[in-house]
C-alpha cells in the first residue's frame, strides 16, 4: 500500500515537471547550436562544444575521477570530493574510464536536477499546501537562467538534492534525516557550510516542544554540513598545509574578497566602462537576485532568506563576478520567490521566457568561451 502511494506521488511529480525538464534540454540543445553557429571555427568554441556536457568544471571532474586528486593540479583541490567520487565509484564496474566517467558524470547530474526539482515541489506543499506555487517552484528551478549546468556535469544538481532535502528534513525536525544530507552538501560544495546557520535555526524555533533526544539530534543536524566540509579541509590540509586552502584557491579566479555592497556600487560604474561586457553583464543579474532575496525574507521563513542571503553575499564578495548567476542556482529560495510573483499569466509567460532566454543563451556564450559558468 504504502508503495502504491509512493508510485503515486512520483506520478504526480513528474506528470506536472516533464515539460520544464525536457524544454530546459532542448534549451541546452539549442544553446550548442547557436554556438556552432556563431563562432563554430574557432577557438575555443571548437574544443568547448566538442566537450559538450562536461565543458568547463566538468573536464575537472572527469579528470578527478579517472586519475584522483592526487595526479591532477594541484588546484582541483577547490573541488569539492562528493561528486566525482560518486561518478568514480558508479563507473567503477564499467571500467572507470574516461569515457565512462563522463557519461555517469552526466547522468548524475541530470537524475539529481529531476530529484531536486521533485524535492522543491515536495517542499513548497510541505510548507504552502498549494500544489500551484509548488509545481510554478519546480519549474522556477528547472528554468533558471543559469539552469544548464544542471544539465552539464556540474556539482550544482547534487548540491540542490542536499540542500533542498535538508530544508525538508529541518522543517519538519527530521534530524535523523538532515545529518546524512548535510554531510552530503557539506561534501559536495563549499556553500553548504551555509545550511550550519540555517539549521541552528530552525533548531532554536523546535526547541521548547522537543524531547532531549531530539534536541541532541537537533544539534548533530546542525554540525552536520560542517562536518561534511571539515572532513574535505582535513584531507587537503594534509597535502598542502593551509586549512581552508579549497576556499583560498577561488582567489585565483575570482579575485579578492571585498564588501558586497561596495562591490555592487563598482558594478553600476562598469556598465559604463571597459568593463560593460566583462563584469558589467553581471550586474542586472546581481540587482534582480537581491530583490529576489529581499522577497524571500517577506513571504518565507526566516531561514529560507538567511541562506539566500548568504550565498548571495559570497557571490557578491569577489572582486570578479564570474559565475554569478550559477551561484545564485544554488540560493533554490530565490525560485521559490519568483513563483511566487508569477500571479497572472503575462508573469509567468514573462519568467519562463526569460528561463529558456537564459539557458540558450549563456549556454551558448559559455561554449563559445565568453561566459564562464
Amino acid at each position: 500500500m504504502r508503495l502504491a502511494a509512493l508510485r503515486a506521488g512520483l506520478a504526480r511529480d513528474l506528470s506536472a515537471l516533464w515539460p520544464a525538464l525536457l524544454a530546459a534540454r532542448v534549451a541546452v540543445l539549442a544553446g550548442w547550436v547557436a554556438a556552432g553557429l556563431l563562432r563554430g571555427g574557432t577557438e575555443p568554441t571548437v574544443r568547448l562544444r566538442a566537450e559538450g556536457l562536461i565543458a568547463w568544471d566538468g573536464t575537472w571532474y572527469r579528470d578527478i575521477a579517472v586519475f584522483g586528486y592526487d595526479a591532477v593540479p594541484l588546484e582541483a583541490l577547490r573541488f569539492f570530493p562528493a561528486y566525482p567520487l560518486l561518478a568514480r565509484a558508479l563507473s567503477w564496474p564499467f571500467g572507470g574510464g574516461q569515457g565512462t566517467v563522463s557519461w555517469v558524470l552526466i547522468i548524475v547530474a541530470n537524475l539529481a536536477a529531476v530529484v531536486a526539482a521533485i524535492l522543491v515541489r515536495r517542499l513548497v506543499l510541505a510548507e504552502r499546501g498549494d500544489e500551484r506555487l509548488a509545481n510554478a517552484s519546480a519549474v522556477a528551478l528547472t528554468l533558471f537562467p543559469t539552469g544548464f549546468v544542471l544539465v552539464w556535469a556540474y556539482s550544482e544538481a547534487l548540491f540542490l538534492v542536499a540542500a533542498v532535502g535538508f530544508f525538508l528534513a529541518i522543517r519538519r525536525s527530521r534530524w535523523w534525516w538532515a545529518t546524512p544530507l548535510g554531510i552530503l552538501a557539506g561534501a559536495t560544495r563549499p556553500l553548504g557550510i551555509f545550511l550550519v546557520p540555517v539549521a541552528a535555526i530552525e533548531l532554536v524555533r523546535s526547541w521548547r516542544s522537543s524531547t532531549a533526544a531530539q534536541r541532541a539530534l537537533g544539534v548533530v543536524g546542525v554540525v552536520s554540513p560542517l562536518v561534511g566540509t571539515t572532513g574535505w579541509l582535513i584531507w587537503t590540509q594534509s597535502r598542502t598545509g593551509e586549512w581552508l586552502y579549497p576556499f583560498t584557491s577561488q582567489s585565483d579566479l575570482r579575485g579578492e574578497a571585498v564588501n558586497p555592497l561596495v562591490r555592487l556600487v563598482q558594478g553600476v560604474g562598469e556598465l559604463f566602462g571597459p568593463e560593460v561586457l566583462g563584469d558589467g553583464l553581471h550586474l542586472p543579474f546581481a540587482a534582480a537576485f537581491v530583490a529576489l532575496v529581499v522577497v524571500v525574507f517577506r513571504r518565507w521563513p526566516v531561514s529560507y532568506g538567511v541562506f539566500a542571503l548568504l550565498v548571495l553575499l559570497s557571490a557578491l564578495a569577489a572582486d570578479n563576478l564570474n559565475s554569478l548567476e550559477r551561484y545564485a542556482l544554488n540560493a533554490f529560495p530565490v525560485a521559490l520567490a519568483v513563483a511566487g510573483l508569477c500571479t497572472s499569466l503575462w508573469r509567468t509567460r514573462l519568467a519562463l521566457g526569460v528561463g529558456l532566454a537564459g539557458i540558450v543563451s549563456l549556454s551558448a556564450l559559455a561554449w563559445m568561451g565568453t561566459y564562464v559558468p
